[in-house]
């Protein structure tokens, strides 16, 4: 077997179809567009969302709701995995390179501490955001809290 040898299976390609070439194409005439009216013309193009006159979709269904431009999306971490993690790692200062290596963020979203769980090491944590519940738990642990 030599690439230059190589052919497709038998049946498994076909020619196109050339529309429009003549009548002794079998294609000619009309051209498989059918008699007359907008749709047999070239430069044809129906409207986006057309239903034939019915009124189409996006105009029935009713407009709802906004986006906040200034919504900023933060990855939520506990102070129950802040306790897990100075435990475990035996650290004292957590930022953002220690919820990394710990597989908890990829480092480029936004990170906030929220108060669920109980904290009784003395950590120095910095994040991008703190709930009021968690700030107010770091600080009487003895810790303190530093916004990115």
């Amino acid at each position: 077997m030599k690439l230059h040898t190589l052919k497709p299976a038998p049946g498994s390609t076909h020619s196109r179809r050339r529309i429009g070439r003549g009548p002794g194409s079998g294609l000619g005439g009309t051209s498989t567009r059918g008699h007359k009216g907008a749709k047999s013309r070239s430069g044809y193009k129906r409207k986006i969302g057309f239903e034939g006159g019915q009124m189409p979709l996006q105009r029935r269904v009713p407009k709802a709701g906004f986006k906040n431009i200034n919504h900023k999306e933060y990855f939520a971490v506990n102070l129950s995995t802040l306790q897990k993690l100075a435990e475990s790692k035996n650290l004292t200062k957590i930022g953002i390179e220690e919820l990394k290596a710990a597989g908890l963020t990829n480092g480029k979203e936004l990170v906030k501490i929220l108060g669920m769980g109980e904290l009784t090491a003395k950590l120095e944590v910095s994040a991008h955001a703190f709930s009021k519940t968690a700030e107010a738990a770091i600080k009487a642990a003895g810790g303190i809290t530093t916004i990115i």
